[in-house]
């Protein structure tokens, strides 16, 4: 099932990202970088992973796996928790239907102090990072149906992406109208900063210098925001699909494409950086050891890359 959705979503995002045959080149450009990265580890076995973040206190990876359809509220999605030689240490970390825990397709991740914010499809949870224990849910009801991925903004707050889809019975993508990012002032109060209709299918967001990064699943422009400002401004060029979206320490800004089955630089185009990952998903960087974690979502692993 949940292949069939992701697909259906894939060729919308296809669609919607490139002209028809005869019209005009597409807007995005791709080359290949000259120093490639190397892969180190090949983690296996996960169940639908979807989002790696970097704990950097402990230093371990979480990893959330949404276990079955990513738009079912099926009660059995987990955390996993894992070391940086690739060692699963716990599998189950933080694990839905276990110790008052509530996850159904946990998606994007971000650290902020000693609290861990999940994405849940339409609702944040918040749990304590050193021993899984569910501290707060922020259900957001009908002003979201599918929460995607999460940042901790320029002003420190909670910010989610929604990308405002949902699935029929017989696997059909449909648009909620819901589509949007949303900020957690206090971790508490829901706001929408941005509901832009460029921005089609937003997913992976960045805090970046000072301004929110914004990838669109159903095209190929990155944005940027900063809080205050009214709309948003197109800030480069990915090659669609982008899941998830970091800045590297030296300034560029990278993104997973699934339309080119790649992490990809972000500029006037767009230059591979790392090729061949099918269905890249939500992928995180570990800046003291210059390296990618990157889930594959359809492949139940998550590969670590060394960069040069």
């Amino acid at each position: 099932m949940q292949r069939t959705l992701l697909a259906g979503l894939l060729v919308v995002a296809a669609c919607e990202s490139r002209p028809a045959p005869g019209g005009a080149a597409p807007e995005t450009a791709a080359d290949t970088t000259p120093s490639a990265p190397t892969r180190l580890h090949a983690v296996a076995g996960f169940s639908t992973p979807e989002s790696v973040v970097h704990d950097t206190a402990a230093d371990v990876y979480f990893v959330s796996n949404i276990n079955g359809s990513p738009a079912a509220k099926d009660g059995n999605g987990f955390i996993s928790r894992m070391r940086p030689d690739g060692t699963v240490d716990s599998l189950r970390f933080i694990d839905g239907g276990r110790g008052g825990v509530t996850l159904n397709g946990p998606k994007g991740m971000a650290l902020r102090g000693d609290t861990l914010w999940v994405a849940d499809i339409d609702a944040m949870r918040a749990f304590d990072r050193r021993t899984g224990a569910p501290l707060r849910t922020v259900d957001f009801g009908s002003r979201a149906a599918f929460l995607n991925d999460v940042a901790i903004g320029p002003d420190g707050m909670v910010y989610v992406s929604e990308t405002g889809v949902r699935f029929t019975a017989s696997g059909e993508m449909q648009p909620t109208g819901t589509a949007g990012v949303f900020r957690l002032r206090s971790g508490r109060t829901i706001e929408r900063i941005a509901q832009d209709t460029a921005l089609a299918a937003p997913n992976g967001i960045t805090s970046h210098a000072g301004r929110l990064l914004m990838g669109s699943f159903a095209g190929a422009r990155i944005f940027a925001w900063t809080p205050g400002q009214e709309g948003l401004t197109p800030t480069g060029l990915s090659l669609g699909g982008v899941d998830g979206l970091e800045a590297l320490d030296d300034g560029r800004i990278v993104a997973s494409s699934w339309d080119d089955s790649s992490i990809v630089v972000i500029g006037d185009s767009a230059t591979r950086l790392i090729p061949g990952l099918p269905a890249p998903a939500d992928f995180t960087i570990d800046r003291g050891r210059r390296r990618l974690l990157v889930p594959l979502f359809n492949d139940d692993r998550v590969e670590i890359w060394q960069l040069p």
